[in-house]
Order: C-alpha cells, then structure tokens, then sequence
C-alpha cells in the first residue's frame, strides 16, 4: 500500500510537465517548421491554450486521411506553413491537396 502511495505521488508530480509542449509563438517561423520536419509529425501550441498536430507529410497521417495546410503564428510570421494536419475528407474534398 505504502508503495501505491508513493507511485501515485510520483506521477502526480510529473502531470504538469507531461502537458508543456512548445508553443510556435515562442518560435520563430523557421525553428517551427524546423521541428516538424525533424520529428515527421509533433503537437504544438499555436498560442493560449489552443494546440494542434501538424505533419510533415501525409505519411504521418491515418490511411484514411488527408492532410491540409497549416499556417500558425510564429514570433516572426503571423501566417506561418509549418506543415500540414490530418483530417477525415467529407463529400466534396478533394484528394491528392499535397
């Protein structure tokens, strides 16, 4: 029991650390992009607490998804491409986008 206890408190501890992820404001557009293609596929925050997953290439991406441009704020760029993200198509969508 007194191990439970410990384990739970240790892993409390690291809940917050666990939940940081860079964030493309605090980069500049090229280090943003720079880490998605290093990593093929990377959740960033895109500032407060929004997030997303972007991807390199659709490869990165489940066999039934395309991939969509993603342009973020970076602390150089407004609109910056840092790659793509993956979504379902719906009726309409066109295949083949990159």
């Amino acid at each position: 029991m007194r191990c439970a206890l410990v384990c739970v408190a240790l892993l409390a501890g690291t809940g917050p650390t666990l939940a940081q992820r860079a964030s493309t404001t605090n980069l500049t557009c090229a280090q943003a992009r720079a880490v998605v293609t290093r990593q093929g596929a990377a959740v960033l925050g895109t500032g407060g607490p929004t997030f997303d997953r972007f991807v390199r290439d659709r490869s990165f991406c489940e066999a039934t998804e395309i991939g969509r441009r993603a342009f973020v704020p970076t602390r150089d760029n407004p609109g910056c491409f840092v790659g793509y993200t993956c979504y379902e198509p719906g009726p309409g969508d066109r295949f083949g986008d990159f």
